[in-house]
Order: structure tokens, then C-alpha cells, then sequence
């Protein structure tokens, strides 16, 4: 089976350029740029960003391997840069800078923009620029600010563009990915999530073998697809556990035992750790430390249940691909944004071996994989929900009043969402405790009661979202019922923040 080989220098979007390619139907694959490869079945080689300049000391490098065949290679932002360095062009920091949305003019015709407009808007994210191109190469486009967007050899089927075709808010990307994948490189569309799940459950039968696996289960999308997966490929040899840390939504830990009990028919072990939880987080107000202590409880409550019983080697969860990003474990480069309790946040030490058989997928694709192995839509289509609970959506310290506000709030604006219609039209939606009193008045009294924020946001796959713009009747319904029913929270206000710059969660 041919692939797309994805070379990662850094960049938060590497994976999102593999994840494009997969949807034209091709397989693709990342590895870093320090990593060697035999190019076998490798029909193109895809140069990411990355957060570094050509002429750092440190900076990284092509690998050599790209240019030793005649195969087609795209370089994107600081692939581009690192292509024109390499064959004589010229990069330098210019006083224009070019983030976020920026116009693109197509100065010549070429595969590569075939479908494409003469004009359209692109995601840059860079400070360096190419100001001279190598010899034996023509400009395909420009930005409006005169600055070079994409050239390409005329000798050899090497192509660049400055900005980021993976990412949403560049019109045309999809379209220009395909171009490459499709045309320049000759692969056909034939790779599809039916290969991903026969492929994965004939991998961790080889891995696991005869010895047994444990699964910490929490409802949420991302354990239910990797617990119906191992049991798929295990069996028996699978022991789910639910760990109750007190930190879910309303009613949530009911819930969940009647979603794996009755509707998958798994068997289903309850640990009540509330109280532990509570205790462990007492007065932690920074948000990477209640991960780290999330994370390290998760693994002991683990431990001791398997202790029960001999023979469990493995400890299976359910990251998924952002989740990787975001805590910098994707690339050596990337830039750490936050730590997640099942990737950065797990302990030292641990008498378990990780098995993530979600890893290189992002949430769409779970949920597509999640349809494909039975799982009922109304358990895949439910909202996000962080692996460290509502530890990380009460800001600053945790304690059981704050937590108990919370889920109040949280209940009543997900059920104005669903009485509304909005639920099912909104990737993800949330409230957060801020530490903030604000002065009110209730009745004729001074009143000083919390703020908390209400979140939601439109996404396919979680690396960048835009705030949802629901209607303020819906927000004013919410608002209404919050304050009036929850006490102790005397003001509501509305997240409009997209991704980036922020993260979708608050902490």
C-alpha cells in the first residue's frame, strides 16, 4: 500500500497534514525529522512547518533520504524554507511578518493550483520568508504584502508553499493537498478507516497475545471506541474499570455504568475514588500539577484493581491524537501547550505497559471508527469531555462546593442546548468556575457570588475551533435558569475565543 510520508519539523498542524490526506482516501504517516526511513511504499514525502528559522544553529534538518529518489515532495512553511536554503535560494526575516488569515494571489498556472481560484485566503504562520528562489524554479504565487507564497522546481517534482493547507481557514486546502497526492504523486484514493480498524485490532492481538489488558473507562467517546476495540481484539483478556473520582458531570457516574453494562455488555468494574481524588487535590490551584496528580491516581486505582488478579500487563486508554499535540510528545520540537493525564500526565513509574490504540486518530475519525465497530450514535455524538474531569474547568482550587456549582451550572446549559436544538449543532459545549465574585443584587440585597463562563464551539477535529455563535435567546435562557436555580453563582458571561489562540478548554 502506498503512502504519504509526513516529515514532522515541529509543527502543532504535522499531524493535521496527515490527517487531510487520509480523507482523500490515501494512507498517510508521520515521522521525525531526525528519524530515519526506507521509503518503502512511499509514493510522496510531505515537508512540514515548524516554530524554528533556517539559520538557528539548531535548527532542523531535510533528511537525506527525501532528495536520494526521484520522488514527488511537497515543503510547506518552514519546508519550503528549508528546501530553498538547500538548493541556493535566500530566507530572511523581513519587517513583514504574516499569522493568521492572509490573501494569496496565483501568479502561474500548475498542478498543484489546478481548481483553484486566481485570489484566496490562506493560513500563514511564519516570520521568516523566501526572498530568492533556487535556480531552475518559478514563483507559482505571492501574498498581498509581495511576499512568496509557493514555487516549484521545473526540473525535479518538488513544489513549496509558504502557509498551511491542512488548517480549516485556508480555502482551496484541500484542493491543493489533492492536487499533490492525487496528480503529482499518482496515488489513488483507496486507504479507508475499515483498513485502520482491521490493521489495529490485528496489531494489538500481536501485541497483547495471550497476556490481559485494563481499561479505564469514562464515558466518553474516546474510552467507549478503544474499550469496544480491545474487547474486539482481546476478549475475555480485557477488564474495563471505571474509576468515579467525583469529577464528572452530573449524574454522569450512573451513567456510565448503564451505557457499558447494558448498552455495550461489558462487564464493568466501579472503584469509588472520590474522596482520594478530593484529598490529593486539595488546595492545587496550578492546572499542569492537577493533571500530573489525576494522571498519577488514575494509574495507582489501576494498579491495585489489577493486583486482584494476575496477568494484566497492559493498561489501554484512549488518547487520541490532539491529545498527543497538546502535550508535545508528537514531535521533539513541538511546543508544549498543556499535559493531558493520559499522555504527559501519567507517572514515572508504573508496573503497566501503554497500549493506545487511539493514538494516531483524531475525534472525527474516532467516531467514524466508533459507527464502524457498532457503537450507538447518541454515545459517539456526545460532546468532548476532558480525561481530568471537571478538575480542569473549576479554575484554581477544587473543593466539593465548587465542583457541586459546577455540575449544577454545566446540566442546565447543556439542557437549554438540547431543548433548543443547538446541542447536536455545536462540536462542544461547557461551562467553566471561575475564581471571580462579582457584586449583585437579589431582591433588594447586595448579593457577591461567583462568575462562570459558558463555552461552546464549532470544530471537526479539535486542533482549531471558532466560538459558536449561538443565538441569545438560547444564551439568555441559560443565563436565566443558572442564576436563578444555582446558588452561589450571581453572573454568567460567554467565551468568544476561537483556537488559536486559545485552547478550547480553560485549562
Amino acid at each position: 500500500m502506498e503512502k504519504i510520508l509526513v516529515v514532522d519539523f515541529g509543527s502543532q498542524y504535522t499531524q493535521l497534514l496527515a490527517r487531510r490526506i487520509r480523507e482523500i482516501g490515501v494512507y498517510s504517516e508521520v515521522v521525525q525529522y531526525d528519524e530515519t526511513s526506507d521509503l518503502k511504499d512511499v509514493g510522496g514525502i510531505i515537508l512540514s512547518g515548524g516554530p524554528d528559522s533556517v539559520y538557528s544553529e539548531f535548527s532542523p534538518k531535510i533528511p537525506e533520504y527525501v532528495f536520494e529518489k526521484d520522488i514527488p515532495v511537497l515543503g510547506v512553511c518552514y519546508g519550503m524554507q528549508s528546501i530553498a536554503k538547500i538548493f541556493g535560494g535566500k530566507v530572511k526575516r523581513e519587517k513583514v511578518s504574516e499569522y493568521g488569515k492572509t490573501k494569496v494571489r496565483v501568479t502561474k498556472e500548475s498542478v498543484l493550483f489546478d481548481g483553484v481560484t486566481d485570489s484566496f485566503v490562506s493560513w500563514m504562520s511564519h516570520g521568516d520568508s523566501v526572498i530568492e528562489i533556487p535556480e531552475n524554479c518559478e514563483i507559482l504565487a505571492e501574498t498581498t504584502n509581495g511576499i512568496i507564497a509557493s514555487f516549484r522546481f521545473k526540473d525535479k517534482p518538488i513544489y513549496t508553499i509558504q502557509f498551511h493547507p491542512e488548517v480549516r481557514h485556508t480555502e482551496f486546502g484541500n484542493i491543493i493537498l489533492e492536487n499533490f497526492v492525487s496528480r503529482i504523486c499518482g496515488l489513488s484514493n483507496t486507504w479507508s478507516l475499515k483498513d485502520f480498524i482491521n490493521t489495529k485490532i490485528e496489531e494489538i492481538r500481536e501485541t497483547v497475545g495471550d497476556r490481559k489488558a485494563i481499561i479505564g473507562l469514562s464515558g466518553g467517546v474516546d474510552s467507549s471506541v478503544a474499550a469496544v476495540l480491545m474487547h474486539r481484539a482481546i476478549g475475555k483478556n480485557l477488564k474495563a474499570v471505571f474509576v468515579d473520582h467525583g469529577l464528572l458531570r452530573l449524574n454522569e457516574e450512573n451513567d456510565v455504568r448503564r451505557i457499558f453494562r447494558e448498552i455495550l455488555g461489558l462487564d464493568l468494574t466501579v472503584i469509588d475514588a472520590r474522596e482520594t481524588f478530593l484529598t490529593k487535590l486539595k488546595g492545587v490551584e496550578e492546572p499542569e500539577k492537577k493533571r500530573k496528580i489525576i494522571g498519577e491516581e488514575f494509574i495507582r486505582a489501576f494498579e491495585k484493581e489489577a493486583s486482584k488478579e494476575s496477568g494484566y500487563q497492559y493498561l489501554v486508554q484512549g488518547t487520541i491524537y490532539s491529545d498527543v499535540i497538546e502535550s508535545a510528545f508528537s514531535g521533539k520540537k513541538t511546543s508544549v501547550i498543556k499535559s493531558h493525564h493520559n499522555v504527559g500526565g501519567l507517572p514515572e513509574k508504573m508496573n503497566f505497559k501503554i497500549l493506545e490504540p487511539l493514538r494516531e486518530l483524531f475525534k472525527d475519525e474516532v467516531r467514524s471508527v466508533g459507527e464502524l465497530i457498532g457503537i450507538p450514535k447518541h454515545i459517539l455524538y456526545r460532546h468532548p469531555f476532558p480525561g481530568p474531569g471537571l478538575a480542569i474547568r473549576v479554575i484554581g482550587d477544587i473543593t466539593e462546593e465548587k465542583l457541586n456549582i459546577l455540575k449544577q451550572v454545566d446540566n442546565i446549559f447543556i439542557e437549554t442546548l438540547h431543548e433548543t436544538g443547538w446541542y447536536e449543532k455545536v462540536w462542544q459545549a461547557f461551562s467553566v468556575l471561575t475564581p471571580v465574585k462579582s457584586v449583585g443584587v437579589v431582591g433588594d440585597e447586595r448579593s457577591y457570588d461567583y462568575v462562570v463562563a459558558l463555552r461552546s464551539v464549532d470544530s471537526v477535529e479539535g486542533m482549531t475551533a471558532d466560538w459558536s455563535r449561538i443565538p441569545y435567546e438560547v444564551l439568555e435562557k441559560a443565563s436565566g435558569r443558572i442564576v436563578n436555580e444555582v446558588e452561589g453563582v450571581g453572573r454568567v458571561v460567554y467565551d468568544i475565543t476561537s483556537k488559536p489562540p486559545a485552547t478550547i478548554e480553560w485549562e
